[in-house]
């Protein structure tokens, strides 16, 4: 808990700084001075400076996220609405466009790529989650793999956006969201399509094995059924 104050502290300072130097070396150091936060601390929580504070602000945007999720009631809307409202949740989470695209830059880089990445399979996973998914087959993979390129586009397409309310980044998460309930139908038509079944049998079993990685498992893992 003690961290997390901390990281409060820092992330409020850092609202004033990355929009205009960006997540990098000379922001984490203005962000330490006018935080009060002592830098030996501020290293402790953020080993790896701003790219650290970085993941922490994507972080808190999940929490608020999360929290909008459970607080608002959902439960009139269709499932891809409820879809839909969660990847807007999480984009209206967003204090600053800038500091977004700031972030945008900085996992472009190849050496913190995977960070980026791991950050937005987290979100989509977080959301599916929330919204009472139970699969613990290949669909646990593929529903956070499709939902993350949704959620990156459409953050992506926001960056952009200059229509009134951001209507335009809403009515493009439509189309995406749209766009998987479609994959979803063609999937649902092959697996009840027994040519398709007999065709495809040896490599249909070995996918069966897959199973959702361990809650307790920190890189999301895959693992087989038992034989």
């Amino acid at each position: 808990m003690e961290n997390e104050k901390v990281i409060d502290q820092l992330l409020d300072a850092a609202l004033m700084h990355v929009p205009f130097d960006g997540w990098g070396q000379a922001s984490f150091d203005a962000v330490v001075a006018d935080s009060g936060v002592a830098p030996d601390v501020a290293r402790a929580v953020c080993p790896r400076g701003a790219v650290d504070l970085a993941l922490a602000y994507h972080k808190r945007g999940d929490d608020q996220m999360l929290r909008r999720i459970h607080d608002e009631d959902l439960s009139a809307l269709r499932f891809r609405d409820r879809v839909a409202a969660a990847v807007r949740f999480r984009i209206e989470a967003a204090e600053d466009k800038e500091i977004v695209r700031r972030g945008t830059t900085l996992f472009a880089l190849p050496q913190y790529a995977s960070d980026g990445a791991r950050a937005i399979w987290g979100t989509a996973d977080k959301i599916w989650t929330a919204l009472g998914d139970r699969s613990d087959d290949v669909n646990w993979y593929t529903k956070r793999t499709i939902l993350s390129g949704v959620y990156s586009s459409t953050v992506l397409y926001w960056l952009g956006d200059e229509s009134d309310g951001n209507q335009a980044t809403w009515e493009f998460l439509d189309r995406r969201i749209d766009d998987v309930m479609q994959f979803e139908k063609v999937k649902a038509s092959l697996r009840d399509n027994r040519a398709f079944n007999t065709v495809f049998a040896g490599p249909l079993a070995l996918i069966g094995k897959i199973r959702a990685p361990s809650r307790a498992a920190d890189d999301l893992p895959g693992q087989w059924r038992n034989r």
